[in-house]
């Protein structure tokens, strides 16, 4: 059955864009309300379902002042900045292993020839995703505006695999993950095709806390190559499985969230509403 919360994040992404591009003029809600052709009350009610705080609230999570706080501040803990909003507690959080495990040069090189992906499609808070699966692990995960882009895309990556729609126990975790259903969710398996360096890079990427941020530099000093900024956004930017490797979480040094493979505005989104919780 198709999520509330996935069928609102259209409006919410259409309030974003319109934020984003009318920030100083700082709309309130019956302003954005009416852009949306929406009622103040509707959309107030609307926002806070999906979000789980005040449009309001929200609004100051996606703000730039807020992303330099986080790079500021990244030493303060979810719950303190939780506290310092006015929220309960940390509400979601979760602590969530994920392990990634390299494919074979061979996969690597041929295209996925000897690989079985099974692949299904899935209704989550931020939009529709592809979820595919060797078997060993997720080998990708992406955000879709079409099923047959989607696909064909899933192809793009792995040729020569045999592809087929099948929901598996990896791709059944994921969408646990996804629904916030993590009671008896476990370790998620990653099977991923990459250089060493990207490897690298996306285990990085997966140490970043939620609710924080992290700048390219900040990401190459950690991998002890503080000259290789521009190695890592290319890493981070090719990288196959959308949110559980959180490159959205990386931003540029001015504070600026930057671009996302899925869309800025699902990167501002998604940015938001962790840092909300």
């Amino acid at each position: 059955m198709k999520s509330p919360k996935a069928d609102a994040y259209q409006k919410i992404a259409q309030a974003i864009e319109y934020i984003t591009t009318s920030h100083l003029s700082q709309p309130n809600l019956d302003e954005i309300a009416n852009h949306l052709e929406m009622s103040s009350f509707h959309f107030q009610r609307l926002f806070s379902e999906w979000a789980g705080i005040s449009p309001k609230k929200f609004l100051q999570f996606i703000s730039l002042g807020h992303a330099k706080h986080l790079l500021k501040n990244n030493s303060v803990s979810l719950f303190d900045t939780a506290f310092e909003v006015g929220l309960s507690g940390t509400g979601r959080l979760h602590d969530l292993f994920v392990n990634i495990e390299k494919m074979t040069p061979g996969d690597y090189k041929n295209g996925g020839e000897s690989l079985q992906i099974s692949y299904s499609i899935s209704d989550t808070l931020f939009g529709k995703v592809l979820i595919a699966s060797t078997g060993k692990g997720i080998c990708y995960l992406a955000f879709i505006s079409s099923e047959e882009i989607a696909i064909a895309d899933l192809k793009k990556e792995y040729p020569k695999a045999h592809l087929f729609i099948h929901v598996d126990t990896h791709i059944e975790k994921v969408k646990h993950f996804f629904d916030n259903n993590l009671s008896s969710l476990g370790k998620i398996n990653l099977h991923l095709k990459g250089t060493d360096f990207q490897l690298k890079v996306w285990e990085a990427l997966l140490k970043i806390p939620k609710g924080q941020a992290e700048t390219y530099g900040n990401i190459a000093e950690r991998l002890d190559s503080p000259q290789a900024s521009r190695a890592v956004g290319t890493a981070v930017g090719s990288n196959p499985i959308a949110y559980i490797i959180p490159c959205h979480r990386v931003i540029k040094s001015t504070g600026i969230t930057g671009e996302y493979m899925w869309g800025a505005t699902r990167k501002k989104a998604i940015l938001g509403w962790e840092s909300s919780f």
